[in-house]
């Protein structure tokens, strides 16, 4: 098997300017590169790609770091960054911290020395937590904000907010909305929304913390009737599913009593006739994500041991627009 050795000789230069020729063409006369190429194309010789990216001072690797991989709402969003790192010649890999303790700094700190940058979804992490995690490498955050961080996140708050204006503009004067985990920043952000399109237009009951789940819908769906709710959101279309099993089995019907929103598939799949919708686009998120990461790393020339991190120029909040869709009613 061909060596840069052998590529050297036979380019009659040196093993360094045989390098530099491969890897950094830009530091070589082109009669110089020409020649070498020319002798690595005769010798079969094929560079080791993990070695010019040390070399360079890159791993070539880029972790994703989510709370878990059972919430099917991360599964999309890391579809989109693996197929958005192979395009930029780089490699995903996962790591799982909730970033919701000072244990998991350690942790990643001893990843960083491993990657080249770091995505970061973490909905219940600690500000602190989550800023100490992203120093010294390039990182940006997924689907939150915080000072001093790139981000790129989905616009659900504003979508929530449209929700409750049509709920209220087809003639609804109690909605409720049932919310998402405790600490959530998204679920925060989407109670403001939702209070202020509600604020001075009709009666809003606020419900919860719940887990993402259908389980907390159906625990949910006694309290929704309680409130005399006769419109709903819900903070995830997996509470929203739950939900309409648990009304239908107080015996009211989902949408003729109550009208519940969720994402497209629950609507479509149960004909629910009147009912709006939205659907965060993961694969986008997490393209959208790995494309900032991308030039994070190419701004600070990261590598591993090299002090990184981001700074005052880098605190960018990019929003993905979150459309809400109101099914035909009968």
């Amino acid at each position: 098997m061909a060596t840069l050795d052998h590529v050297a000789q036979h380019a009659g230069v040196s093993k360094a300017t045989a390098s530099r020729a491969l890897s950094k063409p830009a530091l070589v006369s082109p009669a110089t590169v020409a020649r070498v190429l020319d002798s690595a194309r005769v010798l079969g010789f094929v560079p080791n790609r993990t070695a010019q990216a040390l070399a360079g001072g890159r791993t070539g690797l880029v972790a994703i770091v989510v709370p878990t991989l059972e919430n099917s709402f991360f599964t999309p969003i890391i579809r989109g960054a693996q197929e958005q790192a192979a395009a930029s010649d780089l490699h995903l890999t996962i790591a799982v911290h909730g970033l919701d303790s000072p244990g998991d700094i350690a942790a990643l700190e001893t990843l960083s020395r491993q990657v080249d940058g770091f995505l970061i979804a973490a909905p219940r992490g600690d500000d602190d937590v989550i800023a100490a995690a992203a120093a010294g490498i390039p990182s940006v955050l997924i689907d939150r904000e915080i000072h001093g961080l790139p981000s790129v996140s989905a616009d659900t708050a504003t979508a929530f907010g449209e929700l409750a204006r049509g709920f209220i503009d087809r003639g609804h004067t109690s909605i409720a909305f049932v919310g998402g985990p405790d600490r959530s920043w998204q679920n925060a952000q989407r109670i403001t929304a939702v209070r202020d399109a509600a604020a001075g237009r009709c009666d809003l009951t606020v419900l919860g913390p719940y887990p993402a789940t259908v389980a907390s819908g159906v625990e949910a769906a006694a309290a929704v009737v309680a409130s005399g709710a006769t419109a709903v959101i819900s903070y995830a279309a997996s509470i929203s599913l739950g939900l309409i099993f648990g009304l239908n089995a107080r015996g009211l019907a989902v949408p003729g009593d109550v009208v519940v929103s969720a994402d497209d598939g629950v609507v479509a799949a149960l004909g629910l006739r009147g009912a709006p919708s939205i659907e965060v686009d993961g694969e986008e998120l997490g393209r959208l994500a790995m494309q900032r990461l991308v030039e994070q790393i190419g701004e600070h020339g990261h590598g591993p041991g090299t002090d990184a991190g981001t700074d005052a120029g880098t605190d960018a909040q990019a929003k993905l627009a979150v459309p809400v869709r109101w099914s035909a009613a009968d």
